[in-house]
């Protein structure tokens, strides 16, 4: 792991003490319970309380600055005035301890990129990383799935706090990766934990209605992802843009405006990677494209799903814009493997029936998934779904009717229910699919979802994706959709010992 076995100044780590008073900082922390002698604590503004409050425990264990804003120094006024310890105020100290956790750990991978979006961004930089080690580049990706590749680490969050993030790109340069593509979440974007990190370039997959219990309004979740480009790409950095979707215009404009070097990607008469055709079977899909005008060409994705020739176009556009040659780019697509939750072949049955798993979590995501596997399907599509507690109630109806309109058969079960009413959730799912069929055991309603299918039939099972466990109340209990559904096949075919 990063050593933080050293001391640097308040002035090294680019920061200003209110009074001018320097310090010797021993470390960096956001958690109080986490402060050992001569660090800077963090003390951010939060949701439900005020980092300022935990100030005085920070000092009690020997913290020699305090890095918060006003209202967090107003909280903690008595105590800070009774320390010897340096403060520094800023109006937005998120983005101060990005830089801060920047300068503190030194070094990150020579070349990182990111990539935010509603949907598409663990595919793109999965891909992203793909391309890299088939042209011979020690790289890794991380966000959703952990961190993956040349280097490899759990993560909690899609989009890691920053002395996390910096501290796991320090570890991961140490360990001679020379490349990174990241997911840039809403919520990491809006909190600044990527403000730190030099990104070559960034990629904009799509943007649909999701995080609204956080954002509040449409205006402000684009906004956050806007942020990419606004704030965060080098000044000479690439965007990569999906000029298909609605708001993609509007985020080029963004780009734009802040110098970027724009790639657009999409089946628009005047996008730089431009899809002209795609051929549709079984276990993929005959990719036509065009770069820059050029001649069309032509390439096998063993890829199922439409919209993942959009996700591989802005990997590939990630990759050129971060300084690879697009021929040799070009030369590795056919290469790419699924990612593990992502559109991902969990099973077939004897009458050759296959079984996705999919993370499709949002009314559009699942639509998206749906109608992708439509032109490989020659029966019926049916598809297993739920929503999760303790997040977006508006999109739970939402997420019904896209299933009831897209599939032919529709099972609505539990997915994370977290701390609220299973039943209540699946209601809520329900009032968009009326006709579905309710089945609150998810194991259950993959085993029926199974059952159903019959030869030319495709069951998609929506929703968790790459997890491993089923979070009910505050307990994470084992549960693998991938797992539960060669369980199911097994079990049907008399195949389970």
């Amino acid at each position: 792991m990063a050593d933080q076995a050293k001391t640097k100044t308040l002035a090294g780590l680019g920061l200003t003490a209110q009074d001018g008073r320097e310090a010797q900082i021993t470390g960096i922390a956001v958690d109080s319970r986490d402060v050992k002698d001569g660090f800077l604590f963090a003390a951010l503004p939060g949701t439900r309380v005020h980092g300022g409050e935990f100030i005085q425990y920070a000092l009690r264990m020997g913290a020699a600055a305090i890095l918060t804003d006003r209202e967090g120094a107003q909280i903690a006024a008595k105590e800070l005035e009774q320390s010897n310890a340096a403060l520094v105020l800023s109006e937005d100290p998120r983005q101060v301890l990005a830089y801060t956790a920047a300068l503190w750990f030194g070094v990150q991978p020579q070349t990182m990129v990111a990539a935010t979006g509603t949907n598409g961004k663990t595919s793109v930089a999965t891909f992203t990383r793909q391309i890299w080690e088939l042209l011979g580049k020690e790289a890794m990706n991380l966000g959703t799935t952990g961190v993956e590749g040349a280097y490899q680490a759990p993560l909690s969050h899609t989009t890691p706090e920053p002395i996390t993030l910096h501290r796991l790109l320090a570890d991961a340069a140490a360990a001679g990766v020379t490349h990174g593509a990241m997911e840039a979440s809403s919520h990491g974007l809006e909190q600044r934990r990527l403000d730190g990190v030099r990104l070559a370039a960034g990629a904009f997959t799509n943007f649909t209605q999701d995080h609204l219990d956080y954002h509040e309004t449409f205006e402000a979740y684009f906004s956050a992802k806007a942020g990419l480009f606004s704030r965060v790409v080098a000044e000479d950095g690439t965007a990569v843009i999906n000029i298909d979707d609605p708001k993609g215009v509007e985020m080029k404009m963004v780009a734009d405006a802040h110098d970027l070097h724009v790639i657009t990607i999409g089946k628009a008469e005047d996008a730089d990677l431009r899809i002209l055709g795609q051929r549709f079977d079984l276990t993929g899909q005959e990719l036509r494209f065009s770069w820059q005008n050029g001649p069309a060409q032509q390439v096998r994705l063993n890829l199922v799903g439409g919209f993942q020739a959009e996700n591989v176009l802005a990997a590939a556009g990630l990759a050129i814009g971060a300084g690879e040659d697009a021929k040799d780019v070009f030369a590795t697509l056919h290469e790419l493997k699924t990612v593990r939750g992502r559109m991902e072949l969990a099973a077939t049955r004897e009458n050759g029936a296959p079984v996705y798993v999919d993370y499709s979590h949002t009314p559009d995501a699942v639509k998206t998934a749906l109608q992708a596997m439509r032109p490989h399907v020659m029966g019926r599509l049916i598809v297993v779904l739920g929503a999760g507690g303790d997040r977006d109630k508006t999109k739970r109806p939402l997420m019904g009717q896209a299933a009831a309109q897209n599939a032919d058969v529709v099972f609505v079960t539990d997915d994370n229910p977290r701390t609220e009413d299973p039943a209540t959730i699946r209601e809520m799912v329900m009032e968009g699919c009326p006709e579905a069929t309710n089945v609150g055991d998810r194991a259950e309603a993959i085993l029926r979802g199974v059952d159903a299918l019959g030869a030319g039939d495709a069951l998609l099972i929506a929703g968790k994706g790459h997890e491993t466990g089923q979070t009910v109340g505050t307990d994470i209990l084992p549960f693998d959709d991938v797992e539960q559904a060669s369980v199911a096949v097994a079990a049907l075919e008399g195949r389970l010992a």
